[in-house]
C-alpha cells in the first residue's frame, strides 16, 4: 500500500523471524533504515511474537491480515507500525498502529490508520473496523477521530476504550 508519504509493507513470517533475531537482518529484507529507537511503543517483543505465531498459524490465508511497516518514502526510514488483529471475524477487524517517537505528531498514524481502514472496506466480508486505546493517550483518540472512527464504550481490556468506524453506504 501507498500513501502521500508511507509505503507500507505487509508483515511475513521471514520478516518477523528476522525482526525478532536483531542481527540486522530486518533491514537488509525490508531494505530500508531502521533507527534504534525502534519497535516503537506497543509494538514491543510480545507484539511481535504473537503476529509471528499467528503468521505461523494461517499461513498464506492470512496475508495482510497481522503486521504492516509504515516507511518514510522521503528518507527510507522504517517509522511506524501496525495492522489487524487478524482476518475478519463475523464482519470485523481490529487496527492498532505505534509510531516511532522522534516522528510522532506529523501525522504519520493519521495515514497509516486511514490507509489500514481503506485496505479493510476493500474486502468485501469486513463491515466494521475497531480500535481500542485509553483515555490517557489523547493523541491515539484524535487519530481515531481524524479517521472517522466513533467512541462505543468500555473496551475488552479495564480502562480501554473502544473505537469503531462502519463501511460507509
Amino acid at each position: 500500500m501507498t500513501t502521500e508519504r508511507l509505503d507500507l509493507v505487509a508483515g511475513t513470517l521471514a520478516l518477523a523471524e528476522a525482526e525478532l533475531a536483531g542481527d540486522g537482518g530486518f533491514a537488509a529484507l525490508l531494505g530500508v533504515v531502521v533507527p534504534p529507537s525502534w519497535p516503537p511503543g506497543e509494538y514491543d517483543r510480545t507484539a511481535i511474537e504473537y503476529l509471528r505465531d499467528r503468521m505461523r498459524e494461517g499461513g498464506e490465508a492470512c496475508a495482510g491480515w497481522y503486521s504492516w511497516y509504515a516507511i518514510e518514502r522521503a528518507t527510507g526510514t522504517l517509522v511506524a507500525a501496525g495492522g489487524y488483529f487478524g482476518p475478519p471475524v463475523d464482519g470485523v477487524v481490529e487496527i492498532g498502529y505505534s509510531v516511532l517517537p522522534e516522528v510522532q505528531r506529523r501525522g504519520i498514524a493519521t495515514e497509516m490508520a486511514r490507509a489500514l481502514v481503506t485496505r479493510a472496506f476493500a474486502h468485501p466480508l469486513v463491515r466494521t473496523v475497531r480500535a481500542h486505546t485509553y483515555d490517557t493517550n489523547p493523541a491515539s483518540i484524535r487519530v481515531l477521530e481524524r479517521c472517522g472512527f466513533a467512541r462505543r464504550g468500555p473496551g475488552e481490556s479495564p480502562g480501554a476504550v473502544e473505537f469503531r468506524i462502519e463501511r460507509p453506504s
